[in-house]
């Protein structure tokens, strides 16, 4: 059975943080006296980026929570008919119990000022921040036999912060397009109700998401970017 590619719907915007965010990197470089826990930097200007995969990781589980369609043990779904699989994908043991995924999430780009700022949405100021673009914030954990606190500081990205998003809908003959479509939008909605990152339940990680444009690409308009 072969797959024809109809179009891809190409989805560009903002997410906003709501309250501060962290998504954990690398702690090879802990100072003394500095964060326990990093947030995930891009390595060549130094600049917290949200990536793909945790965005896209989220909303797929949240899919799946809402419809039961995870495994037995909470992990991915296998079904590659039910709203997970047919959006997210499958990785199933057997060749036809795999499906590729019909999204492509990228890396949100933080937004510091007009040089990447493509919606005329104003960045927020970072110069106030006692860590380069983040915040970092010391909770205290105490032991309910010893009372023996243990503190851990993390770094957050500020609530006010956005990120520039691109996610790309691929649509293939046969399928269903309003369904994924709705099935996108639902992820997005429950996202935006629950969090994203680490520590939510103690109020990290809520976001606010906004699409500024949504691009349809067929065959037509590759024909004529190539013929440019």
């Amino acid at each position: 059975m072969t797959h024809k590619l109809i179009k891809k719907i190409v989805y560009t915007g903002v997410l906003t943080l709501k309250t501060g965010l962290h998504i954990g990197g690398t702690n090879a470089s802990l100072n003394i006296g500095g964060p326990d826990k990093f947030v995930v930097r891009n390595p060549i200007n130094n600049i917290p980026y949200i990536p793909g995969s945790s965005l896209k990781g989220k909303m797929r589980s949240l899919i799946e929570l809402k419809y039961g369609c995870c495994s037995k043990d909470f992990g991915a779904s296998t079904d590659k008919n039910s709203k997970s699989g047919k959006l997210f994908g499958t990785a199933g043991k057997n060749d036809e119990d795999k499906k590729p995924s019909r999204l492509i999430v990228r890396d949100g780009e933080l937004i510091i000022d007009n040089t990447n700022n493509d919606y005329g949405e104003e960045g927020i100021d970072f110069s106030n921040t006692d860590l380069p673009y983040t915040e970092s914030k010391t909770e205290v954990s105490i032991d309910r036999v010893t009372a023996k606190a243990n503190p851990r500081t993390f770094e957050r990205i500020p609530a006010g912060a956005k990120f520039k998003i691109n996610m790309v809908l691929n649509i293939f003959e046969d399928e269903d397009e309003k369904e994924l479509k709705d099935i996108l939008n639902e992820a997005i909605k429950l996202l935006q109700d629950d969090y994203l990152g680490g520590n939510g339940s103690r109020g990290y990680g809520q976001v606010e998401i906004e699409f500024k444009k949504i691009e349809e690409r067929d065959d037509k308009y590759y024909l004529e970017q190539s013929n440019k």
